[in-house]
């Protein structure tokens, strides 16, 4: 599904509230409107969060043209959040409707929801919600992939960099979640999830290691406090003092696909230096392909 700018604007405001049609969303309520949908942002406590609006309509235009945007269109007009307000279900609709006709669709009652239709008169397909209990996944992983990719190919730097952390963050869940068998608590401290996990798969630096090893896992912490600040001050998800360049999308792209090239399933919790020596090489590896990649002026095969 895909709309215009026009109608992506009536949406924003829709789901903002800022259209005086349906209930106010809050920051903090805007960040897990789209979370279900499989977006991986944090409200920062500390400031540093884009203009409500700003945020929505950033959202709205990276989810434009896939299969997830008629379902976070359905959802702008549960009736659910209608319930105890002034606000009229009908005239929100009504309103929306206006704008999708324009793009070829419609908001249509079914049940006791509603569901996007196009102007022939079918139900447009959608992306169910990831639900909370899902987590972290290796499909979301895959995704993130693919979203790096087409936002290098298309452009969009400063998308890149964000996909770039939530492509960290995912692969760091999923080792905490196969090590420990429970959900990793996600709070958006990236450097702090890393620890943990770095703690359970025994690499951190030790006296008893060789130079070269310490060095290796040293840069391991490096690329996921670089990854993490790149996404603070150039990504899309924050205010930002600069615009991103290519290169420095690319770099925060091949640097998260390095620390993905760490495969989880080499890896054992013992301690021992054969171990780390294995995990190193496989990072050795990656990082071979990513200087490979960037020298050719490619992404790599996976950015």
């Amino acid at each position: 599904m895909k709309l215009s700018a026009r109608t992506i604007g009536a949406l924003g405001q829709a789901i903002t509230g800022d259209g005086k049609k349906t209930p106010y969303r809050s920051g903090p309520d805007l960040v897990r409107f789209f979370n279900e949908f499989g977006s991986d942002d944090y409200y920062p406590a500390k400031g540093g969060f884009p203009t409500r609006f700003v945020y929505a309509e950033g959202k709205l235009r990276d989810f434009n043209d896939t299969r997830a945007l008629a379902a976070i269109v359905t959802a702008a007009v549960d009736p659910r959040i209608f319930i105890d307000t002034s606000f009229s279900e009908d005239a929100a609709v009504e309103h929306l409707n206006q704008y999708l006709k324009f793009d070829g669709f419609r908001l249509q009652k079914v049940g006791l929801k509603y569901a996007v239709v196009s102007d022939t008169g079918s139900m447009v397909v959608v992306e169910a919600p990831v639900e909370a209990s899902d987590g972290v996944s290796l499909e979301f992983i895959h995704q993130q992939v693919d979203k790096c990719r087409v936002k290098l190919s298309s452009g969009d730097f400063d998308g890149a960099i964000t996909n770039a952390r939530s492509l960290l963050e995912a692969v760091l869940a999923e080792m905490e979640r196969r090590i420990t068998g429970e959900e990793p608590d996600l709070d958006g401290d990236v450097a702090k999830q890393y620890k943990r996990v770095q703690k359970l798969l025994n690499l951190e630096p030790k006296k008893d290691f060789a130079t070269p090893l310490n060095q290796v896992l040293t840069g391991l912490a490096s690329i996921v406090h670089g990854i993490a600040g790149l996404r603070n001050s150039l990504g899309d998800a924050h205010a930002r003092r600069y615009a991103p360049q290519e290169h420095h999308a690319r770099l925060a792209v091949n640097a998260a696909n390095t620390r993905r090239g760490l495969p989880v399933r080499d890896l054992r919790v013992s301690g021992t230096e054969g171990h780390v020596e294995e995990a190193c090489r496989s990072l050795q590896v990656a990082k071979a392909s990513t200087t490979a990649d960037q020298r050719s002026g490619r992404d790599g095969d996976e950015p």
